[in-house]
């Protein structure tokens, strides 16, 4: 006996629907990527201020780029503090546009589990 299969038509909202959420959910795996390599980077300037504190010297080396310059102690420790600050500027904005992004990413599940129901996944 062969199981009678209900064909779902897709129309064209659907699809882009659809597409938008492989785009979202794309994206926000693109900001978690860059998240975890901003905390990183963090990470490593609060070591490099630990250093600076630890150090007796006057003029200390700083990286920009791919180029060390030569700061004073004073200014190299405020060019760390704002460094550090930007970047976690930066996370928090991040963090709030993937909070965003998943509340939209749950908007679409709704509506695309609502029409599909178990004919399409859309989970990890």
């Amino acid at each position: 006996m062969q199981a009678k299969i209900d064909k779902m038509e897709v129309t064209f909202e659907d699809q882009q629907r659809i597409n938008t959420f492989s785009r979202t959910n794309n994206k926000v795996h693109d900001l978690e990527a860059q998240i975890k390599a901003k905390k990183k980077f963090l990470e490593d300037l609060e070591d490099a201020g630990n250093e600076l504190m630890l150090s007796d010297e006057e003029v200390v080396r700083f990286a920009l780029g791919d180029c060390f310059l030569h700061f004073e102690k004073d200014q190299a420790e405020e060019r760390l503090q704002t460094t550090t600050d930007e970047s976690q500027a930066d996370v928090k904005k991040i963090e709030a546009e993937i909070s965003d992004l998943k509340d939209q990413l749950k908007e679409l599940k709704v509506l695309l589990y609502a029409k599909f129901k178990d004919s399409i996944n859309l989970e990890e």
